[in-house]
């Protein structure tokens, strides 16, 4: 961290810098986009698709808002990508791993070459950009990186093997990410937040509006606790990791409550 940034809170210094969200294009990255830029943060938004990211663009404008054609599960694009937008905005303090393809084959139909595109975006897609962000994060020590999640990996769907399989690896990332930066770095909060069936393309036709689950997903993306490495949110409600048996007893033997989750409404104003 530089002296000016030592003098300036983690909140100023992400607030500062630039938010880049995966996926800008559709989906829920779009309304996510246009939170974060109500929110005052300057998006850049990141997507295969020079049309739906320009219709993301016109919802926001310029002064909030730019965008960059690229393939996240290309690597060299995503280093190439992730350089300009530091050279040309400033540094990224902000990541909403959002980008995702769900293709809805049956195991039988998919070849292993389409299962591992499939893998090359939902988890690739992850590791490429992460990467690239944390070359300046763990220079100034700060940063704030929010990974999209689901549960399929636990009851996976029928045709969702590669979508569950680079799903679930994707949160198995995450921890291991809090594994090795955490303790070195406890100002770069590293997180997952899974908004919920959403009435999107990839989601169900009665589905959560993408626009409220958005307003969710923006604000803890610009929560930065430390103490919110590793946690995991369900839309805008705390999922807290499961106590022993043996703890829950003593917490009634000792008349104590065990720890409440936290929810959105908690987080400080941004």
């Amino acid at each position: 961290m530089t002296q000016t940034e030592s003098m300036i809170s983690p909140d100023q210094i992400i607030r500062r810098g630039i938010a880049v969200v995966t996926g800008a294009g559709t989906g829920l990255g779009r309304p996510l986009s246009v939170e974060l830029a109500a929110k005052g943060m300057f998006v850049v938004g990141l997507g295969r698709h020079e049309e739906s990211l320009q219709e993301t663009a016109s919802l926001i404008g310029p002064e909030q808002f730019s965008f960059k054609v690229v393939d996240v599960a290309e690597p060299s694009q995503v280093i190439t990508v992730f350089e300009g937008i530091a050279a040309e905005f400033g540094p990224v303090t902000v990541l909403v791993n959002n980008a995702a393809v769900y293709p809805r084959r049956d195991f039988l139909d998919e070849t292993p070459e389409s299962f591992m595109q499939s893998v090359n975006v939902n988890l690739g897609g992850v590791v490429a950009c992460t990467y690239a962000v944390l070359g300046h994060m763990t220079m100034t020590g700060v940063g704030r990186i929010l990974n999209v999640a689901t549960f399929a990996d636990i009851a996976p769907m029928p045709a969702s093997s590669a979508y569950s399989v680079s799903k679930g690896a994707a949160r198995i990332l995450t921890r291991s990410l809090v594994a090795d930066l955490s303790d070195r770095f406890p100002e770069i909060v590293i997180s997952d937040w899974m908004p919920g069936a959403l009435d999107t393309r990839m989601g169900i036709s009665d589905g959560l509006d993408p626009k409220m689950s958005a307003r969710w997903g923006a604000e803890l993306a610009l929560w930065h606790d430390p103490s919110l490495t590793g946690s995991i949110f369900e839309r805008d409600r705390e999922v807290l990791p499961p106590r022993s048996l043996k703890r829950r007893m003593l917490d009634k033997v000792l008349l104590r409550k065990g720890p409440a989750p936290r929810s959105l409404g908690q987080a400080p104003e941004a």
